[in-house]
């Protein structure tokens, strides 16, 4: 009875111990979980920011021009009577080119030369009375007013010669124009008329292109102009003037040119201005009218780049993750520059030197610890161009 007695006591003791045994155990374990969770922050790449020399290009579409490019034109009328050049072919300056008949010019010309002959013979006839006149005012036979009247005359007929030579000028050169010629060395351009055809003055021949050099014209938005010049300004050493093209079929050209000029202002509709660049052209490999592209580059001496992967947007605004030295990351918002290939050159907001968050910045939160695992930042670009 007594034994009974002492094992039934007993039972709710050793329940009661057992349940507090395990319910101490089980807050063991969750005290360790979060001392675990506590002492193992994640593993997040960092990079470390720097400044480096880099070259910065940018590609403008340019309008391919000869440095002259002249339309041939009749100055006079007439019937197109003889061609003596093929389309497409070089031409020297003053090689013959058009003939137009002449024969109407030849007798306007025929008829000028008359009348230069018969203003001579006019005026030797006024000398000569001139002359008669004078005797008779010396021998006071005549009133002296007679002799004026008579210089006079012989003027008119000076005056009459002379307009007679500006006639026949003329016409020489009307003549001449009946032969075109052309106006430097050159290519030719379609000829759109045959022999035979009728001629005005001032019907279209031919054109004739000097692609001897050729002219590049390329429109840079204002932005990019203000920092091509700073570039230059403060470090002249890096910079010339020195450009290249890319034709049309991707090709590099392969000579470089050179900027020579600018517009005096910015188009105030499209905020750009307009900078001409002269290249070399001795193999005739560009035309005019063609198409490329040109390359200014520009030379930034202490560039700080910051990987593309490390920055994420918020409104609209750039931000990375910086990370401080006990390895906790703050959010930073920056400015940029501009790109280069897979980076961003920082124009604002950090500095060489500082750490930041290259990759994972979706999964952190500000003020969060974690374990910087360092990654050269010359391994994560894909390129730079």
């Amino acid at each position: 009875m007594n034994f009974l007695f002492r094992c039934s006591f007993a039972r709710p003791f050793a329940l009661a111990a057992a349940a507090g045994l395990l319910a101490a155990g089980l807050a063991g374990c969750s005290a360790k979980a979060e001392k675990d969770t506590t002492e193992a922050p994640p593993v997040v790449p960092v990079v470390t920011l720097k400044t480096s020399s880099q070259q910065l290009h940018r590609d403008y579409v340019a309008d391919i021009q000869a440095v002259r490019n002249v339309e041939v034109r009749a100055q006079v009328a007439g019937f197109l009577e003889h061609i003596y050049v093929e389309e497409g072919k070089p031409v020297k300056k003053g090689q013959l080119l058009f003939r137009l008949n002449a024969s109407a010019y030849q007798n306007k010309l025929a008829q000028a030369r008359a009348a230069v002959a018969s203003a001579r013979a006019q005026a030797a006839a006024v000398r000569v009375e001139r002359g008669r006149v004078r005797l008779l005012v010396d021998k006071n036979i005549i009133a002296k007013t007679e002799s004026d009247l008579s210089t006079s005359k012989v003027n008119d007929a000076d005056a009459q010669i002379a307009a007679a030579r500006a006639g026949e000028a003329a016409a020489r050169l009307s003549l001449s124009y009946t032969l075109v010629r052309a106006p430097f060395d050159g290519v030719i351009d379609r000829i759109p008329l045959k022999m035979g055809s009728v001629v005005e003055e001032g019907t279209l021949l031919t054109t004739v292109a000097d692609l001897s050099t050729v002219f590049a014209y390329f429109d840079v938005a204002e932005g990019n102009y203000m920092d091509y010049t700073k570039a230059r300004r403060l470090h002249p050493e890096q910079h010339s003037d020195l450009v290249h093209l890319t034709l049309a079929n991707g090709e590099q050209y392969p000579l470089a040119g050179r900027i020579e000029a600018a517009e005096s202002g910015f188009n105030p509709n499209t905020g750009s201005i307009a900078l001409k660049a002269r290249f070399a052209n001795p193999q005739r490999l560009l035309r005019h009218g063609a198409s490329g592209k040109v390359r200014l580059t520009n030379g930034l001496p202490s560039a700080l780049l910051l990987p593309q992967k490390a920055v994420f947007e918020i409104q609209d605004k750039n931000y990375v993750y910086v990370v401080d030295p006990n390895g906790t990351v703050h959010t930073r918002n920056f400015a940029p520059q501009t790109r280069l290939g897979d980076f961003y050159v920082v124009k604002d907001g950090l500095k060489s030197g500082e750490r930041v968050v290259y990759e994972g910045a979706p999964e952190l939160h500000d003020g969060q610890k974690i374990q910087a695992k360092a990654v050269l930042l010359d391994s994560a670009a894909v390129a730079v161009q």
